[in-house]
């Protein structure tokens, strides 16, 4: 069960699988999200697409598949009418790296997940 409270809470071990098929296809440079059956995760637009893409590229590390290190800095909270996540990304060079995929959540652990960013926060 996600909470419903204005504190941060550690992404539940259930939602994890849906995170990293998620960045398993950014790791396969499907940054609109759109090449892999990902079920109940919103394609990315265009220009969302591109402004993830570019942070990627600008980070200057390949992404790999996540640790199980991210675990432990990755977050959640909840605002209003969706859940905010905070997922920490691996690189090859890096378990753990500055990088984040920034999600919302509609609907609960299984509803629709929208990327709107990739960055370093």
């Amino acid at each position: 069960m996600l909470a419903l409270d204005d504190e941060e809470h550690p992404v539940p071990e259930e939602m994890r699988p849906r995170f990293q098929e998620l960045v398993a296809a950014l790791v396969a440079d499907d940054f609109q999200l759109a090449r892999h059956s990902l079920d109940g995760v919103a394609s990315l637009d265009t220009d969302t697409a591109r402004f993830v893409e570019g942070q990627i590229a600008a980070y200057g590390a390949s992404l790999a598949p996540p640790s199980d290190d991210v675990w432990q800095r990755s977050a959640y909270r909840w605002m209003d009418d969706h859940w905010e996540f905070v997922i920490d990304l691996s690189t090859v060079q890096e378990p753990v790296s500055d990088l984040a995929l920034h999600a919302k959540l509609f609907g609960g652990p299984s509803g629709r997940i929208e990327v709107w960013s990739v960055h370093v926060p």
